[in-house]
């Protein structure tokens, strides 16, 4: 019986083996193909799962360059709060498709890890890459986030500038109904913070609450706090 296991190990290697000869022999192309195959029924298991982790790491292993599969193998570091294991990885996705995964950085720097400078680090830099487009990570522009961002540092007029430029140009676009309304209420919390009741008043009556999934939302209110509020009231 303590030999299955090492006979099993000994059939594993030379399927190895075979298959890495064998992929050796086909074009980029083709490659490229199989790997995309291979990540492809990969993704049909539960995110993060070992299926899941062992198939892209499969698809790799055939295409080492294949973006799509090098930044997927990092995203269930991301959500289970392994940054030691999720930037370094990412960060290979982003030398081979820096201009897309460098704003999506920001937006991870930003909703996961609340670390607010390094977010504004890769919107800026967004920037430099696409000078004459706004990057969009997560269907909102690059101004959206940086004003959040800004908020989050309680830099209020850097938040307020941010915000009402996404909201300015949204409008231009598209008509002011189709501005995410987040943007009204989140231009509203800095105008409050920053002690502009009137202006904060204004953006308020347009917005509303919010809720995030995964993360929690930045000022994110608790039904213990609305407690804790009728309580100061009552004191009144």
């Amino acid at each position: 019986m303590e030999k299955l296991p090492k006979l099993y190990l000994s059939i594993l290697l030379i399927v190895l083996i075979f298959s890495c000869t064998e992929n050796s022999n086909l074009s980029k192309t083709e490659r490229r193909a199989l790997a995309e195959k291979t990540y492809n029924e990969a993704v049909k298991f539960r995110q993060g799962s070992t299926a899941f982790q062992n198939g892209i790491v499969d698809a790799l292993a055939i295409d080492p360059e294949y973006e799509q599969g090098v930044y997927e193998l990092s995203v269930a570091h991301l959500k289970r709060g392994m940054p030691h294991k999720w930037l370094p990885q990412y960060n290979k996705a982003v030398v081979l498709d820096s201009a897309y995964r460098i704003p999506w950085r920001g937006y991870l720097y930003l909703w996961f890890y609340r670390d607010y400078k390094k977010a504004i680090a890769d919107f800026d830099a967004s920037d430099t890459l696409t000078p004459n487009f706004i990057d969009a990570p997560q269907g909102h522009s690059v101004d959206y986030w940086r004003g959040i961002a800004y908020l989050g540092l309680k830099d209020y007029k850097n938040s307020i500038a941010y915000f009402e430029k996404h909201i300015k140009k949204e409008t231009e676009e598209f008509g002011e109904d189709y501005v995410d309304l987040n943007a009204f209420l989140y231009n509203g919390i800095a105008y409050y913070e920053s002690g502009n009741i009137e202006k904060a008043l204004q953006d308020y009556e347009v917005g509303y609450n919010n809720k995030r999934a995964y993360v929690e939302t930045l000022r994110q209110l608790y039904y213990d706090d609305l407690l804790e509020l009728k309580t100061e009231i009552n004191k009144l």
